[in-house]
């Protein structure tokens, strides 16, 4: 049983401070794919995620077709179709620095064809949400992934991982540091699982637990703005000196810090929204670089 630590990493937010030379195309191109038919607040949530935590550009490929009429709010999202163009041309198009997906991606044909796409580009890539559910569904993309030379990042909380282990919940529960393990051996990637005391761990590292956060963010949509701002900050740490590891690691404790600061100010824990800990973390960000 390896030993785990308190997660301490804030002090990585200082690699985010930006030069007065800083541009967009050093501050990290963040595409999220996801966003079916009646799940598109996933994708705008893991966006928001990304916007406000300093993604230079924050580009999104919604797989339901309604989707540029639906959100009309966030001019600042670039909208992306994905008719008539193979997965594998559209991200070739768009060049993204990192890749996200899974938020309200489902689990049809084309869902997968997706998922295949996204972790055959040249990218850090971070599956969540459904994209894990179709890891549980076709165990031959395991090796697809373990096998990765750019990094992959999985966020599942316990429902997730239990799908991923084919095991209970219960299981998972009772033993998140054993079951953070396994995934980490099977799929040589970061591994978050999420939840009370979130834990972080990947191969040659101790696994971390997060002490911060409260139960104001057991809400839907918290991890969908979770992933989104892990993917800005290992987007922006490719330009800025800070590693996948780091970038999870400190996306965490941003992340739980805002949920603490929002019930403090008392906008929470009951009540506490996605939207506002999305902006929260921004305000948490540029009072500690």
């Amino acid at each position: 049983m390896p030993t785990m630590h308190k997660l301490n990493a804030l002090h990585f937010a200082k690699h985010l401070i930006r030069n007065a030379s800083d541009n967009k195309s050093n501050s990290g191109n963040v595409v999220v794919i996801g966003g079916a038919t009646s799940m598109t607040g996933s994708i705008v949530l893991a966006s928001l995620g990304a916007l406000y935590t300093g993604s230079g550009w924050v580009k999104l490929i919604p797989l339901d077709p309604r989707f540029p009429h639906i959100i009309q709010s966030f001019p600042e999202f670039m909208i992306y179709k994905t008719s008539h163009s193979h997965p594998q041309d559209i991200l070739k198009s768009i060049q993204p620095d990192v890749i996200v997906i899974g938020p309200g991606l489902g689990q049809t044909e084309t869902s997968k064809s997706w998922l295949l796409a996204a972790i055959e580009y040249y990218s850090p890539l971070i599956i969540d949400a459904d994209g894990l559910n179709l890891l549980a569904l076709y165990p031959e993309f395991t090796n697809l992934i373990s096998d990765r030379f750019w990094t992959t990042i999985m966020t599942p909380h316990p429902c997730e991982a239990s799908r991923l282990l084919n095991t209970t919940i219960e299981d998972v529960q009772k033993d998140r540091t054993g079951a953070i393990m396994q995934l980490i051996e099977l799929y040589n990637s970061i591994v978050i699982l999420k939840g009370h005391k979130t834990l972080i761990g990947m191969k040659a590292e101790t696994v971390l637990t997060c002490l911060d956060g409260n139960s104001g963010m057991a809400c839907a949509g918290m991890g969908d703005v979770l992933t989104g701002v892990i993917a800005s900050f290992v987007a922006q740490g490719l330009h800025h000196h800070l590693s996948p590891w780091q970038a999870s690691c400190l996306a965490i404790e941003v992340h739980a810090l805002a949920g603490d600061s929002l019930a403090r100010q008392g906008i929470g824990p009951i009540g506490m929204t996605p939207s506002e800990l999305a902006k929260e973390m921004r305000h948490i960000l540029n009072n500690v670089i």
